[in-house]
């Protein structure tokens, strides 16, 4: 069983409950066992022009799916949820976004599939839920601990505990 961290994502609609729905959907599976799930931040939208704030978290799982397996489970959620494919290129608003940020220590580099996460290391809203897991777990490809990651950022976005903000 492999051990992997998601981050969970949603800025439209009851964005709490599409969280709290995606986390249970991810568990029902006999393949996927959750660990534990960071708390819930909400935060800026990144690299977006929208208006709307996502509530975002990190859950850690254990599985026996493959990464690509795991991928395809995230985005039969991600549809169940009523995530719609992308009319225009960049970024949109979603119900629902789970990416993989971490599958072990292993190092993909697939047209479909990047991990680690390809942005994990300059964004917030990734960093700081794990903070709460994994402080100290090596980036494998970076070479630099989540906590090192975090004190590298030039432009840390607000990132607020689900009504009270969190200083790191």
């Amino acid at each position: 069983m492999a051990i992997v961290y998601l981050s969970l994502g949603s800025n439209q609609g009851d964005r709490i409950g599409y969280v709290q729905q995606a986390t249970s959907l991810l568990n029902m599976t006999d393949k996927i066992t959750i660990v534990r799930t960071s708390a819930f931040y909400e935060t800026e939208p990144w690299n977006m022009t929208t208006n709307t704030w996502f509530v975002n978290a990190v859950i850690e799982i254990k599985t026996s799916l493959t990464p690509a397996e795991l991928l395809e489970e995230c985005q039969r959620i991600e549809k169940l949820l009523g995530r719609t494919p992308k009319e225009t290129a960049g970024y949109a608003d979603r119900t629902i976004d789970i990416d993989i940020l971490f599958y072990g220590k292993e190092i993909i580099n697939e047209n479909n599939l990047v991990i680690p996460h390809k942005y994990l290391h300059l964004r917030a809203f990734t960093l700081v839920p794990l903070l709460e897991l994994i402080p100290d777990f090596e980036h494998p490809v970076l070479h630099k601990t989540i906590s090192e990651l975090h004190n590298d950022l030039e432009n840390p976005e607000m990132v607020f505990l689900y009504g009270t903000r969190v200083d790191i």
